[in-house]
């Protein structure tokens, strides 16, 4: 939102620069994105070479077609003499000049100069060229009155400053000049005028039917009715400041509606009211397919969840958003309805996104206004139709059911400093809630002003009130009440500890529904009426999940593929569901990857864990092992394009393993002695028994006996099976012989002959 800052100072008086009102703002209220300074720049007395003109005398150049040659009395006693390629003027006319030496807001110095021969002693201007509006059509002509040589800075606001804004989507009340003005206020304990705009005198007291059929969606709708309406141009402050704001001027009714939104926050509509069917105004639903063309030329088709304004036959507006051609105010419009209303943000935030429609009223009712605004919006404008367009006002409505009221919070002011870890008095806290517009009591219950009512409901609210106007005061230390702040709990820590160590290991986290479309087991859980077939099912397991999610990574070309996700799975029970939390992970390679990854969590966590012959509807039966946490294997031929393993573990049986205090072991320097040992047995001999035998047999110095290649054939026997192992013998008190060695690998070779009848391969 952009915010000029003459028009800001009208409304809140201030003792402080653009930059300070600027930075005060970013801190307490909203990202201040720039000052942006439009028009004519004031360094070295620039705007004294911008002066009233009155032209003396205007005709053809006498050698150009185009171009007039005038004579431009500027307050010096000789006239000045200037070419000037616009013809909308003439002899007579009060025009804004730039003497020579005068800076235009582009950046051009004006040099006194020959034009087809006849010298040029200045230049007559556009509004375009003092940034006061779009048009370049034609010559700015000025309103009878100011003498000639009068600075035009007396005349035009030529120069303005302009906070560019950016306001979160729950301070709708910042969506306007006025909301800003508030904080200022507030911010620098300033004098906030009151709301601008009074009542015109009321010519007669003729009825305005307003009918409104959905309370729900608007609860409130004033309609007011002039006549003997004059269209034109606003004046060319109006137009200036509309123009710094970010809107188009487009006549005096229409920018009047544009300029009490962007000025008090509550949008507003006008209607030629000759052109509503029987003069009547009804706010109802849209009927299937009933069409409206709106503003900007596009015709619109409607549903019943649309909310439109209508007359007595046909839509007139989509409420909120955007007019109807059928009833827009036009050159002879002569008879005015003008809408201030209030909306339900949900609604208008609908019809908007469906239509593919915003606006700047959109966009402020999305955000919520306040409800008792259109009352004084309706106020505001009926004063510029009055002065701008001489509107008479001769009937008014104000359709309504009960406003809400605004809500009571109570405050304890030991728990604003305990929570913002900042002492602050309790009268500093009344001070502040009470310069922010807050009605504080004496017990501390806290009246909320109307427009703060969406967004401060609660205690907490009240607190970060006070908090964000003491942002700049707090130090860079440590907050006085530390325990008051939320830490991890200890399940947390260990969650978290699990994600860093499958990170740590190359995954990479997914995020994947709990609703699937079919689940390995035959008994999970099928919701009643699912929105579709795709999730028809709460999950069981997250494997299935991460297959999706892989294959969706294999057909845009991702290759490395390792993936993890910690959330919720669905267990059949009775009643509701059991719900658990797993850990599960998919990667690209044989058994042993997946493994690998299960180990480092184990070792992360200080968890034992033994691997047993295990099974999984989604893992190859020859290929999987079972921890008593969950499963680890390969994944199942035909069901991932190439070779993947993957992981599921049960993360609350894997916390509850957790030993309560870790014993470390100091790092052993010594050199370690590996081997590869290669045992034939019975296929049906788990690699996890022929390890547990081997450490029992060989003590502390087997560091590591991890299992890498099973081999079936020929060569290894009917019936059984060769594994291969990597061992690792390593001592913490010296380097071990290779007599040593020998020793700690035949002691292994004896035991798993003695206990699984396993032959040692050569």
């Amino acid at each position: 939102m952009r915010v000029p800052v003459s028009w800001l100072r009208e409304y809140v008086e201030v003792d402080a620069s653009t930059q300070e009102i600027a930075d005060r703002l970013a801190i307490s209220t909203c990202e201040v994105e720039q000052v942006v300074r439009l028009g004519v720049a004031d360094e070295d007395g620039n705007r004294g070479l911008f002066r009233v003109g009155r032209v003396l005398e205007a005709g053809k150049h006498p050698n150009a077609d185009r171009l007039q040659l005038c004579r431009v009395d500027v307050g010096e006693g000789e006239p000045r003499q200037i070419v000037c390629g616009a013809w909308n003027f003439g002899a007579g006319a009060t025009v804004a000049v730039a003497l020579p030496g005068a800076v235009l807001p582009g950046g051009q110095r004006l040099e006194e100069v020959k034009l087809r021969g006849e010298s040029s002693s200045g230049m007559i201007l556009s509004e375009q060229e003092l940034e006061l509006g779009t048009d370049h059509s034609g010559i700015l002509v000025l309103e009878d009155g100011p003498e000639p040589g009068t600075p035009l800075a007396d005349v035009l606001p030529l120069g303005e400053e302009v906070l560019e804004v950016e306001t979160t989507p729950n301070r709708g009340d910042l969506l306007s000049i006025y909301g800003i003005a508030r904080e200022v206020a507030a911010i620098f304990r300033a004098e906030l005028r009151p709301m601008p705009g009074t009542d015109p005198e009321r010519d007669a007291d003729e009825n305005v039917d307003i009918r409104i059929e959905d309370f729900e969606r608007c609860p409130r709708y004033v309609g007011r009715t002039f006549r003997d309406v004059r269209i034109g141009p606003s004046p060319h402050w109006l137009r200036a400041r509309l123009v710094a704001a970010g809107m188009r001027p487009i006549s005096n009714v229409v920018d009047a509606t544009n300029y009490v939104m962007l000025a008090l926050g509550s949008p507003l509509h006008a209607f030629d009211q000759t052109r509503l069917a029987e003069g009547r105004i009804v706010v109802r639903r849209a009927s299937p397919n009933e069409e409206i063309r709106t503003l900007d030329g596009n015709l619109r088709v409607l549903t019943p969840e649309d909310l439109v304004i209508a007359d007595a036959a046909r839509p007139v507006a989509i409420a909120g958003i955007m007019g109807g051609e059928d009833s827009e105010v036009a050159d002879g419009t002569t008879d005015l309805l003008l809408e201030a209303a209030n909306f339900e943000p949900s609604g208008i935030q609908r019809t908007s996104e469906r239509l593919g429609l915003r606006s700047e009223a959109s966009g402020r009712w999305e955000k919520g206004v306040d409800p008792y605004l259109a009352e004084q919006a309706a106020v505001f404008c009926s004063q510029l139709f009055a002065e701008f367009a001489g509107a008479r006002w001769i009937g008014e409505a104000d359709a309504k059911e009960k406003l809400p009221e605004a809500p009571v919070v109570h405050l304890r002011p030991e728990r604003t400093s305990a929570l913002l870890g900042l002492d602050v008095p309790g009268d500093e806290q009344r001070e502040i809630l009470t310069a922010l517009q807050f009605e504080v009591e004496t017990d501390w219950n806290v009246r909320v002003p109307a427009w703060r009512m969406r967004d401060v409901t609660r205690e907490v609210d009240l607190i970060e009130e006070v908090g964000r106007m003491k942002l700049d005061e707090v130090p860079f230390t440590l907050p006085t009440r530390r325990e008051m702040f939320g830490r991890l709990s200890p399940e947390q820590q260990l969650r978290r500890l699990v994600e860093d160590a499958l990170v740590g290991a190359g995954f990479s986290e997914a995020y994947t529904p709990s609703l699937v479309a079919r689940d390995p087991r035959s008994d999970a859980l099928r919701i009643p009426q699912p929105q579709s077939q795709d999730m028809a099912v709460l999950r069981s397991m997250l494997l299935p999940s991460l297959f999706e999610a892989a294959r969706y990574n294999q057909s845009v070309g991702n290759s490395g593929i390792a993936l993890f996700e910690i959330a919720h799975v669905y267990l059949p029970a009775d009643g509701l569901p059991d719900e658990r939390v797993h850990v599960g992970g998919l990667v690209e390679g044989s058994y042993g990857t997946a493994k690998g990854a299960v180990e480092t969590v184990l070792g992360a966590l200080g968890v034992q864990a033994t691997f047993e012959r295990g099974d999984h509807p989604l893992l190859h039966p020859g290929k999987t092992a079972d921890l008593g946490l969950g499963v680890v294997g390969e994944v199942r031929p035909g069901l991932l394009e190439g070779t993947w393993s993957a992981f599921e573990l049960d993360l609350a049986l894997l916390v509850a393993r957790v030993p309560e205090r870790v014993e470390y072991e100091d790092v052993i320097t010594y050199p370690a002695v590996r081997q590869d040992l290669a045992f034939a047995v019975e296929e049906d001999v788990p690699a996890g028994d022929l390890v547990a035998a081997a450490r029992e047999a060989a003590g502390p110095e087997l560091r590591e006996m991890t299992p890498f290649d099973v081999y079936r054939g020929e060569q290894a026997g009917e019936g059984r099976k060769s594994i291969a192992f990597r061992v690792e013998f390593q001592s913490p008190e010296r380097t071990l012989t290779d007599d040593e060695a020998a020793s700690l690998r035949k002691k292994i070779v004896s035991a798993l002959k003695a206990k699984f009848g396993a032959e040692l391969r050569a």
